[in-house]
């Protein structure tokens, strides 16, 4: 008897992160579809999908392309780029060495969604007509070692790919040149340690061939498993262990059912289950014409209603389970407090803080961004921000922070956080205050024409920098123009506040105090009986309810 035994080594590359596999190809970089490839890649369970995009030399137009990065960020969709010359006639211009500069310091000039900057140096060079008319591997190697180079250099967040190559190409030069044949000249001894020092991982076109209608039970090159092959050559060649990025893969339109099942087997049979695949992105999300319509995942406008507007393989992709995605994102910014250091006792407090992002992620609540306090000694603490709602890279939001007091006496010490499920992403400088017993405060008045005044209806009012009532007494007390109020709550020691005083028929007066410890005297101007409206202004209302009388 045999026993066979199969054993999985997980590769070095293979992340812990979680990541969802799942992606798709855009011909252009249109807003409404990544709304659309959100509801494909991030459904069932799904978070954080992959969408290839196609950056021309024509195209790099700031605002548009951080539009672009900004709605991926919010719809938490990952972008893979490939940078693209632009069309001379039926070919595509070959691009030079010093075309990198200007692409490297257009790309930088961006904010990216995620830490890994993923670019992918151009596309199939392995044809004549990607590569200005003719194949030329050292031209290729030549060209894109220099932007590999230069882009980690400017930024090692850079994730660089070469091209993904037709791996059923003949060798046909110049027309066309086998992949085999092509990268032996990419990866020879003169370049192989330059290659394994700046590249991250590998661009794969892994059709199912021939006629991009081979069986997704395939293996080897030109099926869907064509990565499978171009790892163990470049193996052979010395490469490093490259994590598998399948930017191109799919089939041509046909039986509509069987295409869709194939898309599942492979899903769920080859392409999941493979460490060292980190995402597939099928060509092509929407095409309207020759010479991919056949590939298009959306049906062409004639036939799409509004009850389906895609082909069959869109719905059964997005109805299989996906992988929640926690992608690295560079998380910075600054918590900055103005905050009173001495507070009273019984009393609630509204304050704000102001929160500054200056890094890739959108805080959301939703996303699990939230605000906390962590006292320094661990005692309690009554406090609640407001929600943090779509706040985007390079803004700056003021953030409500209220914050209730008990009776405890005494000094505290506390770190306001930015947290992130259960990881901090900021933390501020400590805030020492100290709570005070209750201040009272001593006032004087006078009632015209009386020298000395007496009542027991004036309604005290205390508001605070923000013109919120924090303080509201009725019933008080005047005996010979003077009263006290024993207990002031809700104020900080050492703040301003303005302080109203009101008379049922006369004007109302104010005074503007600092409140200390202890007690506190303030005296307010002479009140008037002018208020016949009792609206607390003197205008002709007051006029004509005189004359009335």
């Amino acid at each position: 008897m045999f026993i066979f035994m199969v054993f999985i080594i997980k590769p070095a590359f293979a992340d812990e992160i979680k990541n969802n596999k799942f992606g798709i190809h855009l011909a252009q970089p249109h807003l409404e579809d990544l709304v659309k490839a959100k509801l494909l890649l991030n459904s069932t369970g799904g978070d954080w999908g992959y969408v290839t995009l196609v950056m021309q030399e024509n195209d790099r137009n700031k605002d548009k392309w951080q539009e672009i990065f900004d709605k991926m960020r919010e719809y938490h969709l990952i972008p893979l780029i490939r940078i693209a010359t632009q069309p001379e006639g039926s070919l595509w211009r070959r691009p030079t060495k010093e075309d990198a500069d200007s692409w490297v310091q257009f790309l930088d000039s961006l904010n990216w969604v995620v830490k890994n900057r993923y670019i992918i140096l151009f596309n199939e060079p392995n044809h004549a007509t990607e590569w200005g008319g003719s194949v030329d591997a050292k031209n290729y190697t030549d060209t894109t070692l220099i932007f590999a180079q230069k882009l980690k250099q400017k930024n090692s967040d850079f994730f660089v790919m070469l091209a993904g190559l037709d791996a059923s190409a003949p060798q046909a030069l110049p027309n066309y040149q086998d992949e085999s044949s092509f990268l032996q000249q990419v990866f020879n001894d003169d370049t192989i340690q330059q290659w394994n020092t700046v590249l991250s991982g590998l661009a794969s076109h892994s059709y199912p061939n021939p006629g991009f209608s081979g069986v997704p039970y395939g293996f080897g090159r030109g099926t869907v498993r064509t990565y499978q092959w171009e790892l163990d050559l470049l193996k052979q060649l010395g490469v490093k262990d490259l994590p598998v990025f399948i930017t191109e893969t799919g089939w041509v339109r046909g039986d509509e059912s069987v295409v869709a099942d194939n898309y599942k087997i492979a899903y769920e049979n080859v392409w999941l289950p493979d460490d060292r695949v980190v995402a597939v992105t099928p060509f092509v999300f929407d095409y309207q014409g020759d010479p991919f319509l056949s590939f298009s995942w959306k049906l062409p406008s004639i036939q799409a209603s509004e009850k389906q507007e895609f082909f069959q393989q869109f719905y059964t992709v997005q109805g299989i389970e996906k992988e929640k995605g926690e992608p690295e994102q560079v998380e910075k910014g600054q918590i900055r407090l103005d905050l009173p250091n001495e507070l009273v006792a019984h009393s609630n407090f509204h304050f704000s803080i102001k929160l500054k992002n200056s890094g890739q992620a959108l805080w959301d609540k939703d996303f699990g961004y939230r605000l906390i306090v962590e006292d320094r000694e661990g005692k309690p603490f009554e406090y609640f921000f407001s929600d943090l709602r779509k706040m985007q890279p390079a803004k700056e939001d003021e953030i409500d922070f209220f914050v209730k007091t008990n009776g405890t006496i005494g000094k505290r010490a506390a770190i306001l956080e930015l947290k992130k499920d259960d990881r901090t992403i900021l933390s501020s400088r400590t805030w020492e205050f100290e709570i005070f017993p209750l201040p009272s405060l001593a006032f004087s008045v006078n009632l015209f024409p009386h020298l000395k005044s007496n009542g027991n209806d004036f309604e005290f009012q205390i508001f605070n920098s923000k013109e919120e009532v924090v303080f509201k007494k009725k019933g008080v007390r005047l005996k010979e123009s003077k009263g006290t109020i024993e207990e002031i709550r809700n104020i900080a020691l050492g703040k301003k506040y303005r302080i109203v005083l009101l008379k049922s028929g006369y004007l109302p007066r104010q005074t503007f105090a600092t409140f200390a410890k202890g007690k506190n005297a303030i005296k307010f101007e002479t009140m008037f009986p002018f208020d016949l409206n009792r609206d607390g202004t003197l205008n002709f209302s007051d006029l004509f309810f005189f004359l009335k009388k």
